[in-house]
């Protein structure tokens, strides 16, 4: 018997994004993204919540509202009431990962960070929505 060293084996352990295998899409929300895409919805939120965030560079940096969009988007679609529920259901779909434009190494954002957005922005009724 022969001893094997695992700097040997290492390298079979060891993948990188575009060798994973990638998911079929759900096709609801690839069709949905293409209308998000077609309306220029992040821009649009983007420019919506621009006064409900801090102009300050310090701190860590905000994550993109287009992303809490979607995110309640998810919840709603899904019928998920809370908002663990839907970091958990997005954290479990890798076409709800594309969805969200995360990159490969982007965590899914968590349930307090959903929490702190809502507290941030107002309540329904007082946003313009065209």
């Amino acid at each position: 018997m022969s001893l094997v060293r695992q700097g040997d084996r290492q390298s079979d352990l060891l993948l990188s994004w575009d060798e994973l295998p990638r998911s079929a899409g759900h096709p609801f929300y690839d069709r949905l993204q293409d209308v998000l895409r077609t309306a220029k919805f992040d821009g649009f939120v983007e420019d919506l919540c621009r006064p409900y965030y801090s102009s300050s560079k310090r701190g860590r940096k905000s994550l993109p509202p287009g992303r809490y969009f979607r995110m309640l988007l998810v919840g709603y679609f899904e019928g998920l009431d809370s908002e663990r529920g839907i970091e958990w259901r997005c954290s479990d779909s890798l076409s709800l990962r594309e969805f969200l434009l995360l990159s490969s190494r982007e965590a899914v954002p968590d349930h307090s960070w959903l929490s702190k957005t809502r507290s941030r922005l107002p309540f329904e009724g007082s946003v313009y929505c065209p």
